[in-house]
């Protein structure tokens, strides 16, 4: 079982399949180029053999043109180039050597036995017999005339034929070219003339023997080679493996190895460490948070644990008031991390189109009992935006409490549109201001500047970070300056919804 696993795994390793790959292409490659290199050797052997046995059947013609006899012809040896001069009726006038009294040693031409039974089926068989024999007779004369006189002119026709030209070697593969000619006599003829196709196929046998030995040896070359350039181009990639699995182990501080070259394996192991510098600084602002949500739970548990043992102890000396608003910072509280859970978890907001001037005049209007009074400054017409109601009305919500918490005595919210598509929602009051050295960092989470460590209404440095992320989440920016006759001024710009 193990070796099965083993096995398995190795073929699921990018080194092993690319090198099965890479061999197995190139295999077939040479396969077919080795096929395409033997079929063009083979047909330029055959090509030079029809040429050996063209130009010997013209030598054979320019001694019939010439008007040599049939028995003194000067013919080549039978076993290289075997010749045979053939009458239309198919007789052997003249051959070479072991070629004598043998029958024609092919059957094409233009006086072959096809062509005869052609022509006869094209005559009329309802002629009488006497008219069929002046009609023969006058297509021998018409081929007779047409045979040209000049072996030049007349063009050869080519074939592959079996002969035995030694009884010991047995039949033996030629290339025969058939060219006819006119006898010294006018009669037409063909003249056979042979080359030797063995040294051909030997040629192109020992060429395939060749190439089947090399492939091999050049297969098991190309397969080591890509072995060991895989191996050594992976050798980062497992690099940056090994140090990721110790990495998992917890210490997100450390990185991995970037090669120095530039390629895609560099720009892999820079993405990691970028990566893994990302999560280091989630991980660590996840356990700032964990840490500062615990502080700031101590403070009202503890007090309710107190109150809750002294109610115990003591049942006429129990405050509901501070019970109720010991509980109700926490439900606060339980409220702000919850959200901030989900917003850190990646939760994008709706896509719904909100009217920022029915929002902010229905969320001031449940604030009529309030400390402090907040004044709105908003357009008789609706500014669109996108997103979710329910987060915007936090953020205005949150924004307007942290006004009242400072302010001396007004705290005005207005909306208007902004430039380049904007929309401004701004909040603004007539408290102390935020010193221009703080304005980033009121934004953090559990950030409280001096004068609000008090803890009053319940604050506990949440607010305003969950405006910020809230913000960012649609799109928009937050910050802050110093207001008109002195406090702070928050604006938030959102883009306007698409008509």
């Amino acid at each position: 079982m193990s070796g099965r696993l083993s096995r398995r795994a190795w073929w699921r390793s990018v080194r092993a399949r690319t090198t099965v790959a890479a061999t197995a292409v190139v295999a077939v490659a040479l396969t077919a180029a080795g096929l395409a290199v033997l079929a063009v050797l083979r047909h330029n052997l055959v090509e030079s053999a029809s040429l050996q046995a063209e130009t010997t059947a013209r030598d054979v013609a320019v001694e019939l043109a010439a008007g040599a006899d049939l028995a003194r012809l000067t013919l080549p040896d039978a076993e290289d180039h075997p010749v045979q001069v053939v009458s239309v009726d198919r007789r052997v006038l003249a051959a070479a050597g072991e070629l004598q009294g043998e029958p024609p040693m092919a059957d094409f031409g233009p006086y072959s036995k096809s062509r005869d039974e052609d022509d006869d089926q094209d005559e009329d068989e309802d002629e009488e017999e006497e008219e069929d024999d002046e009609d023969e007779q006058e297509e021998g004369d018409e081929e007779s005339a047409s045979t040209p006189a000049d072996p030049a002119a007349a063009e050869a026709q080519f074939g592959d034929v079996r002969l035995t030209v030694d009884a010991e070697d047995g039949p033996q593969p030629f290339r025969v070219a058939a060219l006819p000619v006119t006898l010294p006599n006018g009669q037409p003829a063909t003249i056979y003339a042979g080359a030797s196709l063995e040294t051909a196929d030997s040629a192109v046998a020992d060429a395939r023997q060749a190439m089947l030995i090399g492939l091999s040896p050049l297969l098991v070359v190309v397969a080591a080679v890509t072995w060991l350039v895989t191996r050594r181009a992976l050798r980062p990639v497992e690099a940056i493996r090994a140090q990721l699995a110790e990495i998992m182990d917890g210490d997100l501080s450390r990185r991995v190895p970037e090669p120095g070259s530039r390629d895609e394996i560099a720009r892999l192991a820079t993405t990691t460490n970028a990566t893994l510098a990302a999560l280091e600084k989630s991980a660590e602002r996840q356990r700032q948070f964990i840490a500062d949500a615990a502080h700031e739970l101590r403070s009202p548990i503890a007090s309710l644990r107190t109150q809750l043992e002294v109610a115990q102890a003591h049942p006429d000396l129990l405050e509901l008031d501070g019970l109720i608003g010991d509980t109700i910072r926490l439900e606060h509280l339980a409220a702000d991390l919850l959200l901030l859970a989900r917003l850190d978890a990646g939760e994008q907001p709706r896509s719904d189109r909100v009217d920022l001037t029915i929002l902010v005049r229905e969320e001031l209007t449940h604030r009529v009992g309030d400390r402090i009074a907040v004044d709105m400054a908003v357009p008789d017409e609706p500014i669109m935006v996108t997103g979710s109601r329910t987060q915007l009305a936090r953020v205005l919500g949150n924004l307007v409490d942290n006004a009242q918490r400072h302010a001396a005595n007004s705290v005005r919210v207005t909306v208007e549109h902004g430039s380049n598509g904007q929309v401004l929602l701004t909040v603004t009051d007539d408290g102390p201001g935020v010193p221009p050295a703080d304005r980033d960092r009121i934004f953090q989470r559990f950030v409280r500047l001096d004068d609000a460590r008090t803890r009053d209404e319940g604050g506990a440095g949440l607010g305003l970070a969950i405006v910020r992320d809230v913000v960012e989440r649609h799109s928009g920016t937050i910050h802050v300056t110093d207001g008109a006759p002195g406090g702070a001024h928050f604006v938030v710009t959102l883009p306007a919804a698409q008509v």
